[in-house]
């Protein structure tokens, strides 16, 4: 019998629960785990598609100390000593981690017990700066604790759902098809979607506003106003158990719909409709992300968010409250054990002497850090200017994902000494590294994680660990050891870390901090093995708790909420070199750099390239036309090159650009070079969601496509980005023709022998070139090359790797880049879940399928996670359309 394996999922922070199959062959199936309460049996696409990520490709397997393998001892005890050679000479603050909210718990929590108790400074910071920072920061303002109040059965309950700064349908699908569910089962269940683009999530709202670029914290001053004057303050509420409403409402201004008009980009019918729903609806859930978190106002954009929920008392009960939407599956976790530079474990204050005195009693700590370390942008501008002088980096990729990004690229190559925990050789961080470690991957290791409501839960091993990798606590604990710390550091495994986690959590703690999960303080490692998803907090003798806030109880000191005065930033003055407003983000089938999710053929299939959203009325301005490649281009970074989307989904002087290439996937499509290291002056978070750019068209002298069975090595080109397929690899690039011409390209790039049969075309009117290279009956590479976009039918060519190609005469017709009229062409693929394209879609909706269920009955397609949802709408919408003209 195949055995199977309870874990949770590795990507977002909806942290959803997963059956691992192995079977007797040693292939692995993933399956939803339908007795989970985050996901109740659904995944999303990604999730789906794990069993396809577990290839060793790039895998490393052993450390390497300067390019060369060596064992574990010669490579920890190099760590141990250069970084405790640099603390000796330079002090604890000239050494520093940089972690992830990748890590599972363990892992962060040995991490910042090295560091701010032994190694005595608070230079710990973790990626999840760049994404959850700001939520960390106005919480602890209004609350008193790094708290989420709610869960996600509060999306099912209320009558009126507001999502903000979250396009919840590609980046927590999950989640997202929970509230459409919800919403179909009870129509009268209100969506307001607030975002500058008209995103896939939009195509479930009642009211979509298309708010300006940072004018979050007008609108929602502006709402707070509107409640006030219209007597929709919970005085009761406010008298017993807030502080602060006085100030917050002189702060917010008294509301003048024409400036409030201007300030927010939106008509005063959209302010007056949500201010309207707001204000009338009792049960209001307002679930915000990245769009609010990553900006220079994020802190306040949080608190003017909380100031409308204490305002009314709308907190803590079913259907109730501000739900901040976490980012990643384990920045919930990190946050726990103090893994921003600014906090300590449980939840406590690095501030507090009280906290740092109790923190260092419980863990013996001989040098304990005093005062906040530098956050991520701070500790690279750190490694920059030399403060720093040895980094750790666990599980993340700085060199692609911060801002500035060529910047911290320079900065570690000049670092005197760099250490990477990391899964993968050679991404863009490895490169710089003096010491790689292997790390265990997701399969592999055993820990917990804690998602966006407040639940724990264990991600269990299935798989064995390839070549000498390990666990991330098992690296930082033998460097601990190895640093003069035995005692502190002797964890017979995870279960040993998360019970000494749980008993800190509720050491002296009276009540005084929410995060107590005493209850598992004594758990072995058989309850360990056994421990089943819970919400914290979970004391001693009692059970958890599903909200919190409700009566009050708030960690400040005299248990009041605090309501922040916050005030709206003047819109930014346009700046005719760089007129538009950069927004970076996710995309659905993608995650982070990708290097997990790239190995995915199906996950790589929808959306293929970098790109540039622009409007249609932008583009025809600046001469750019659909799949043009554009040069993107401001004075903080070297200027990256993707291609060109039109939407009319975009906000006219707004360009949206994905964040996911590197330079091992397309490296002139970095896009967090140009965005500037300008950081929240609270929480220290970039805002990477507001840069200024120029856009222009780029004039390539050619344009290619290529399918391959292998990947090629020589990309001579001003821009590529290359893709996983199921039989091989697709590249587009664009620049000017190689030396030597394409077919020498070809088969110097491939290693192709010299015996292959080669079909070619070539038309030197047009510039067109087409190249086939079979290696018996199968295709080894199809290149097309024009002077414009090619125009070949990528999936169907792409599937062309996986057939055999014996019958001359069907092969040749392969130059043509399309079927012939009797062959079907899926197009691009729309369904990642089922693989099924947009040709697909219009023609059952041609052959009588007139909505998104007929289309999901007839193909599959939109079953499964339901992010593909929207877009299959608006196939079915258009083809309606074309039907009628």
């Amino acid at each position: 019998m195949p055995a199977e394996t309870r874990t949770n999922c590795p990507y977002c922070g909806v942290g959803c629960g997963v059956i691992a199959r192995v079977g007797d062959d040693g292939a692995v199936s993933v399956r939803g785990d339908p007795d989970h309460p985050a996901n109740f049996g659904r995944l999303c696409s990604k999730g789906s598609a794990l069993a396809e990520t577990l290839d060793m490709e790039g895998r490393l397997l052993a450390p390497q100390v300067n390019g060369q393998a060596t064992d574990w001892d010669d490579a920890l005890d190099l760590v141990a000593q250069r970084f405790r050679e640099t603390i000796a000479e330079h002090g604890p603050d000239s050494v520093a981690f940089y972690v992830s909210g990748q890590l599972l718990t363990e892992d962060y929590y040995v991490a910042n017990k090295l560091m701010k108790g032994f190694i005595g400074s608070a230079n710990i910071d973790t990626n999840s700066r760049l994404c959850m920072a700001s939520s960390v920061a106005g919480h602890r303002r209004a609350f008193g604790s790094d708290t989420v109040p709610g869960c996600y059965e509060d999306l099912e309950l209320a009558d009126l759902v507001v999502l903000t700064g979250s396009n919840m349908a590609w980046c927590h699908p999950v989640l997202y098809q929970r509230l459409v569910a919800a919403k179909a089962a009870r129509p009268g269940l209100r969506v307001v979607v607030i975002d500058p683009r008209r995103t896939a999530t939009a195509d479930i709202a009642d009211l979509h506003l298309p708010v300006r670029p940072d004018g979050d914290v007008a609108l929602f001053n502006g709402l707070f106003a509107h409640l006030a004057e219209t007597n929709r303050i919970d005085q009761t509420f406010v008298g017993k158990h807030t502080a602060g409403l006085g100030d917050a409402l002189v702060a917010a201004g008294r509301l003048d719909m024409v400036a409030l008009a201007e300030a927010t980009g939106l008509s005063g019918m959209l302010l007056r409709q949500f201010f309207r729903l707001f204000a009338e609806t009792e049960r209001v859930v307002t679930c915000y992300s990245q769009g609010v978190n990553q900006s220079a106002a994020g802190t306040d954009k949080v608190n003017a968010i909380l100031n409308c929920h204490l305002a009314t008392g709308r907190i803590g009960r079913p259907g109730m409250g501000p739900f901040s939407l976490t980012g990643q599956p384990n920045a919930m976790g990190g946050r726990e054990v103090g893994g921003l530079a600014n906090m300590l474990a449980a939840h406590m204050a690095i501030e507090n002497p009280v906290h740092r005195d109790r923190v260092q009693r419980f863990w013996k700590a001989p040098a304990m850090a005093g005062k906040p370390g530098l956050k991520a942008v701070e500790m690279f501008e750190a490694v920059a200017d030399g403060r720093i002088k040895a980094i750790w980096i666990m599980s993340t990729n700085p060199v692609v994902s911060m801002p500035e990004a060529d910047k911290v690229r320079a900065a570690l190559a000049g670092c005197p000494f760099v250490v990477v925990s990391d899964m993968q050789a050679d991404t863009d961080t490895a490169r710089l590294a003096h010491v790689l470690l292997p790390a265990a991957g997701w399969g592999e290791k055993s820990g917990t994680v804690t998602n966006s409501e407040r639940r724990i839960s264990r991600q269990r091993p299935f798989l064995p660990a390839p070549g000498v990798a390990r666990p991330d606590w098992w690296h930082l604990a033998e460097v601990g050891r190895r640093m003069g710390f035995s005692a502190a550091f002797d964890y017979a495994g995870p279960a040993a870390i998360f019970a000494e986690h749980a008993a800190l959590s509720a050491f002296e703690n009276d009540g005084e901090r929410s995060f107590d999960i005493g209850a598992h303080a004594t758990i072995d490692a058989d309850g360990y093995d056994a421990l089943a998803p819970f919400q914290w907090p979970q004391p001693e003798g009692a059970p958890p708790a599903d909200r919190l806030f409700a009566r009050g109880g708030f960690q400040t000191g005299d248990g009041r909420a605090r309501v922040v005065p916050v005030r709206a930033a003047p819109a930014p003055v346009r700046d005719a070199a760089a007129p538009f407003t950069l927004n970076t983000g996710r995309i659905r089938d993608h995650w982070h750099t990708m290097t997990r999710t790239a190995k995915s053929a199906r996950l790589s299939a929808h959306i293929a390239e970098p790109f540039c959203e622009i409007h249609p009325k932008d583009a025809r301005a600046a001469g750019i036309a659909d799949a043009d490649l554009v040069r993107v281009s401001n004075g903080a970074g070297t200027a990256i090159f993707v291609r060109a989307l039109l939407s009319e989904r975009q906000a006219p002087g707004s360009v949206f650009v994905p964040m996911h290439w590197t330079g091992e996937t397309a490296p002139s499509a970095r896009v967090d070079t140009l965005v500037a290291a300008v950081t929240d002056p609270v929480s220290g978070q970039p805002a990477l969601k507001h840069a200024r750019v120029a856009v222009a068209r780029y004039p390539a002298s050619v344009h290619g496509f290529l399918v391959c069975a292998g990947k090629p090595a020589d990309l001579p080109f001003a821009y590529w980005a290359i893709a996983r397929t199921e039989a091989g690899h697709r590249l587009e690039f664009a620049g000017a023709m190689p030396e030597g011409g394409w077919e020498n390209w070809l088969r110097l790039s491939l290693g192709l022998g010299t015996g292959l049969a080669v079909t070619a075309y070539a038309d030197r009117q047009t510039g067109d070139h087409r190249l086939l290279v079979f290696d018996g009956d199968r295709l080894a590479a199809a290149l097309f090359v024009a002077q414009a976009p090619v125009p070949v039918s990528r999936q169907w060519a792409a599937d062309q790797l996986a057939r055999s190609h014996a019958d001359p005469f069907a092969r040749s017709r392969l130059i043509a880049g399309r079927p012939a009229m009797d062959q079907p062409d899926k197009g691009a693929i729309v369904c990642a879940c089922f693989s099924v394209g947009i040709n697909e879609i219009a023609a059952a909706v041609r052959g009588g399928c007139h909505s998104v269920e007929a289309v999901g009955t007839c193909l599959n397609a939109g079953t499964n996670c339901g992010s593909c949802r929207p877009e299959i709408r608006r196939i079915v919408d258009a083809t309606h359309l074309l039907a009628a003209e």
